[in-house]
């Protein structure tokens, strides 16, 4: 493909993205084929001759769309939102053309682990400092890290990596850590011989959108020399707008921070922030790898482009449309809301066992209208509806709505009375 013909299909491409956003609506949201389908479908081999865009692209539409979940569909409530706009679509373009490789940014996944890693290199040092004798690796199995039983599976994944010990803190009964339980296992774990070292906190849990108490927990991390670092992979885009300003209260005591622009803020995929209080205790942990693409540019196509007002609007409605569900679902007795409905995340179930909502979400997937993943909060089975695509109205809150209640009608039908 020479300069020529890159222009000429460049343009085909931006078209088919466009017609394939626009009518996106009419794809169903969820595919109804099973893992291997493409098997029968794409030749053993690579062809030996080069083939036409038009056929690729035919091919597009017959072998890779029928496969594909549609997480930019307005149909689609499932997980947290994966961010997309045409300034970080054409954003991307150039970053790829460009091509320069990066060596200071990570995934919020990386992010909890290089934290944790200079946490445990300042723990070591800092025990060494007054101990000289003891061993570095005398240390590292005295260390213990924390963070809340709602948090995001990549936190536990760190500390395995890490090769530190990590214990989960319970709840509260809005699904947040407390400081009198974090408290009550540091002085448990000290007065075991154990070394309290570090402490992810999350604002805006995976499960249920909640968020942990960071006021009073950052004092009680500083004081006990214990690494803070905060989790707001979702609900960190929401912070540009001030009304939501005060669930950042106590960000001062941190001493890492990360959001995914990549969620909520219309950055495509991926793209992760980190900031660092002490630049000195992580610069040599920023990243698993050494490169990495140019992501910022896509953050400066969209802030020029959308700029603060857009993305403010962007965020205040989705939180909307999230209230306008919960609305509905509190208006409905046969189903209850089970947490509390903060930024763009529902959980809500029909009043009755485990078994009856699993049932239920098993409809809605199978039917392939909309797509939503559940949860589990207190033992109990439970369904999260999240307000995902930039293209998402009311009028697919509605739609959606009822035909969860339509599935729920049919299957308590079913049950014995």
């Amino acid at each position: 493909m020479d300069a020529a013909e890159f222009r000429r299909r460049g343009k085909e491409m931006v078209d088919y993205v466009a017609d394939y956003l626009e009518k996106i609506e009419e794809r169903p949201v969820y595919p109804d084929l099973e893992p291997g389908y493409l098997r029968d479908l794409i030749p053993t081999e690579a062809p030996c001759e080069p083939e036409s865009f038009e056929d690729l692209m035919q091919d597009v539409e017959r072998v890779i769309m029928p496969g594909i979940t549609h997480w930019h569909s307005p149909n689609f409530f499932a997980y947290f939102p994966a961010a997309s706009s045409y300034p970080a679509m054409l954003a991307d373009m150039l970053c790829g053309a460009i091509g320069c490789i990066g060596f200071s940014w990570s995934t919020a996944s990386e992010a909890t682990l290089m934290s944790l890693l200079a946490a445990r290199c300042k723990a070591v040092r800092r025990v060494q400092a007054v101990e000289s004798e003891r061993s570095e690796s005398d240390v590292l199995s005295k260390l213990v890290a924390y963070t809340s039983d709602q948090a995001h599976s990549s936190v536990e994944r760190a500390a395995l990596i890490g090769a530190v010990m990590m214990r989960k803190v319970p709840t509260d009964e809005h699904f947040a850590v407390r400081e009198e339980m974090l408290k009550k296992m540091v002085e448990e774990d000290k007065a075991a011989g154990l070394i309290p070292f570090y402490f992810c906190a999350t604002l805006g849990t995976t499960p249920s959108c909640a968020f942990d108490h960071i006021t009073k927990l950052g004092p009680l991390c500083n004081k006990e020399n214990m690494w803070m670092h905060i989790d707001a992979a979702y609900a960190g885009s929401a912070f540009i707008c001030p009304e939501f300003r005060p669930l950042l209260n106590g960000i001062e005591y941190a001493d890492s921070f990360n959001f995914n622009p990549h969620k909520w803020l219309l950055i495509n995929f991926d793209c992760s922030t980190m900031w660092v209080k002490k630049r000195t205790d992580i610069i040599g942990h920023w990243q698993i790898p050494l490169g990495r693409r140019f992501r910022s540019l896509k953050m400066w196509f969209v802030f020029r482009l959308y700029g603060l007002k857009g993305l403010q609007a962007h965020i205040r409605k989705q939180v909307a449309l999230a209230k306008e569900f919960e609305s509905l679902v509190q208006a409905d007795n046969r189903f209850e809301i089970c947490a509390e409905v903060i930024l763009g995340l529902v959980c809500f179930r029909l009043k009755g066992s485990n078994e009856l909502n699993q049932n239920l979400l098993k409809r809605i997937t199978k039917s392939r209208e909309i797509h939503l993943v559940p949860c589990q909060l207190s033992g109990r089975f439970v369904l999260r509806f999240a307000i995902c695509a930039r293209t998402t109205e009311s009028r697919h809150i509605q739609r959606a709505w009822r035909h969860i209640t339509q599935l729920a009608f049919e299957l308590l039908q079913e049950q014995p009375h």
